[in-house]
C-alpha cells in the first residue's frame, strides 16, 4: 500500500472479468491447495512477490501466479469472489473501510514493507532552504493528503487546529502555516511530475519508484505508523488453511528479508521484522 485513490480502469476490470469466468468453477476447498493465485497493484509490492515471496513458496511445493492490477478496488473484489487467494496492495484503514461499504469477509494476514512517502524538491538541497511563500505540492485524495500533512506538521510546516484527528485532517484542518507556504493538491500520480514547477513535493512512494527516484533521495521520508504500512490480505475463512500460513511465514522468513534489504531500500518495515 505502495496509500489508495478509489478508481475502477478498464484494464483491470477486463483482467477481474477474463480470471473470474476461468477460475470461479476451479476454487473449491482443497486442504492439500498448491497453487495460489496473488494479486497485487503492479511495481514495488508485486516486485516483493515476484522477487522475495515466489521463490521461497516455490521451494514449498507451491505454483505462484501473480496477478497485477492498475487499480485499488478490483484487487478485493476479486479475492472476496475467489479469483485471488491473497492481495497485497493496501493499509489497514482502507481494507477495514471497503471491506465494510462492500460487506465483504476479508481480513489482514500480515504487514509488508511499505514505501513511505517522502519530501522531495530539484529547486533545494535541504529543508533549511525553505522560503515564504514556497510552494508544496501533495495528494488530493483524502488518506494521502493527511499523511502528507501529518509529516509536514513534524517538520514544523503547518500545525492543525485544535481537536483534528491528523488522520482525518485536510487542507481546510490548517490552523498555522508559519511559511505562507503555497499548498498544490494534485492527483498522486502527477506528483513527481510537478517537482519542476514547485519548491517541494510530498510523492507517494509507489510513484517515487516509478519515476525513477530512490526513496533515499528525499528529504525527508515518512515514518510510517503501523496502520499504515500495507499488509496481505486473504479471506477470512481462508485464515486457518496451510497455505495462507505459508504465505505468512515467507513474508517473516530470512530470505524475504534479505531481499527487502537488497532490493526495496527505504522501506518502512513492520515492528516484528527488528
Amino acid at each position: 500500500m505502495k496509500v489508495f485513490r478509489h478508481f475502477r480502469s478498464a484494464v483491470a476490470a477486463a483482467t477481474f472479468g477474463s480470471l473470474l469466468a476461468l477460475s470461479l468453477t476451479a476454487h473449491a476447498v482443497d486442504p492439500d491447495k498448491k497453487e495460489i493465485r496473488f494479486g497485487a497493484t503492479a511495481g514495488p509490492y508485486s516486485d516483493q512477490i515476484r522477487y522475495g515471496i515466489k521463490p521461497v513458496l516455490e521451494k514449498e511445493g507451491y505454483k505462484v501466479t501473480i496477478v497485477e492490477f492498475t487499480d485499488y478496488v478490483q484487487p478485493n473484489l476479486a479475492l472476496a469472489d475467489g479469483v485471488l487467494d491473497a492481495n497485497a496492495f493496501q493499509h489497514e484503514i482502507y481494507l477495514h473501510k471497503f471491506a465494510d461499504d462492500h460487506k465483504l469477509q476479508l481480513s489482514e494476514l500480515v504487514k509488508v514493507p511499505t514505501a513511505p512517502i517522502g519530501l522531495y524538491s530539484h529547486k533545494h538541497k535541504s529543508l533549511d532552504e525553505v522560503k515564504e511563500g514556497a510552494t508544496v505540492s501533495l495528494p488530493n485524495d483524502a488518506t494521502n493528503q493527511a499523511r502528507a500533512i501529518i509529516l509536514l506538521q513534524q517538520l514544523g510546516w503547518v500545525t492543525l487546529k485544535a481537536g483534528v484527528d491528523p488522520v482525518k485532517s485536510s487542507e481546510r484542518d490548517i490552523a498555522g502555516n508559519p511559511h505562507k507556504l503555497k499548498l498544490l493538491p494534485l492527483e498522486a500520480a502527477q506528483l513527481p511530475r510537478s517537482l519542476d514547477d514547485v519548491d517541494y513535493a510530498l510523492v507517494n512512494g509507489n510513484f517515487a519508484l516509478a519515476a525513477g527516484f530512490r526513496l533515499t533521495d528525499a528529504l525527508l521520508l515518512e515514518k510510517i505508523p503501523p496502520y499504515y504500512l500495507n499488509l496481505v490480505a486473504v479471506r477470512t475463512a481462508d485464515l486457518q488453511k496451510p497455505y495462507v500460513k505459508d504465505i505468512a511465514d515467507a513474508y517473516r522468513s530470512a530470505e524475504f528479508k534479505r531481499v527487502v534489504d537488497e532490493r526495496f531500500a527505504g522501506f518502512s518495515k513492520p515492528a516484528d521484522w527488528h
